[in-house]
């Protein structure tokens, strides 16, 4: 019989190390994590920021992240389902509307730092990559810096990530990236077409999209956007929708509570139980035993005599 060598032995078990709880969940690569957080020693304890962006079924989360010893810290945030406060209240998680959720994330930050009148980015998005520089004067203060934390999203050309940090660029806050990744770049050339990345800012994709299938098939269109016929939004109405966005979040990009139409809180108390004392529930067997009684021992039925 060949000799076969136990590899997970005592001592492997022994020393065999569990991975972090997040790790094994997969909820973070702490690989790119390390690289994301760990600050230079002489930026004496400063803030290595993070633009974190997370995109779920419904909603496009853009957030300004620092990390301490205790944990993460939020900055500032900003939510797609923020945005039909500033008209766009259809195709919440498209492209267009995760460079908007981006743009209203930067200029709520730089209002919260004091740097939004001076730092003012790109007002009119052509397409073109758009880098924050320092202004000229030397008392001026640099502009704000982040990195982008994409998480486990795969980072393809095109990625609606991409979208947001392109809104959060141009919103004013200093990325550094290049313009691989953004719709519209070709990679045989190593040229980015300014044209197709504006037509996205913009949701011309969308409208692109509605014309076609409008065309094509009048039923799908009617079924698929049919909140936008609701609100008599046709394609040649999309472009005009997100111009006036971007101008409503550069105008107020504060947070405002929406307000409640429901009293959560009475809502919830409706369906709680209570909790009975020994007393009340020794009450209730009481209760239930002088019923049983009362009832001829159970409810048999006499027996008829014949």
């Amino acid at each position: 019989m060949p000799f076969v060598k136990k590899i997970q032995s005592g001592a492997y078990f022994s020393r065999f190390q569990v991975k972090y709880r997040r790790r094994r969940e997969g909820k973070t690569d702490y690989y790119a994590r390390k690289r994301l957080v760990t600050q230079a020693k002489n930026k004496y304890n400063a803030p290595k920021y993070r633009l974190v962006v997370r995109i779920t079924n419904r909603d496009i989360i853009v957030q300004i992240v620092y990390a301490r010893i205790q944990g993460d810290f939020v900055l500032t945030a900003a939510h797609s389902r923020e945005l039909p406060r500033y008209g766009i209240k259809h195709g919440l998680t498209n492209w267009a509307a995760a460079y908007a959720t981006g743009l209203l994330c930067a200029r709520r930050a730089l209002a919260k730092l004091g740097l939004a009148d001076k730092y003012q980015g790109v007002q009119e998005p052509d397409g073109t990559l758009a880098l924050t520089q320092p202004l000229d004067d030397e008392d001026a203060p640099r502009p704000f810096k982040c990195y982008l934390d994409v998480g486990l999203k795969r980072t393809s050309t095109g990625a609606r990530i991409f979208g947001a940090m392109k809104g959060a660029s141009d919103g004013g806050i200093f990325i550094p990236h290049s313009e691989k990744r953004f719709p519209g770049f070709d990679s045989e050339k190593k040229e980015l077409d300014a044209e197709v990345l504006k037509k996205y800012i913009f949701g011309g994709h969308v409208s692109e999209y509605m014309e076609s299938l409008e065309e094509e098939d009048e039923e799908r269109f009617k079924k698929q956007f049919a909140t936008y016929l609701e609100d008599d939004i046709s394609s040649e109405d999309i472009e005009e929708i997100y111009t006036n966005a971007h101008a409503a979040i550069r105008e107020d990009p504060t947070f405002k509570p929406t307000e409640k139409t429901k009293d959560w809180k009475a809502e919830a108390l409706k369906y709680k139980v209570v909790r009975l004392t020994a007393e009340e529930r020794k009450a209730n067997i009481a209760a239930k035993i002088e019923k049983f009684q009362a009832g001829g021992g159970g409810g048999e039925e006499e027996e008829e005599e014949e």
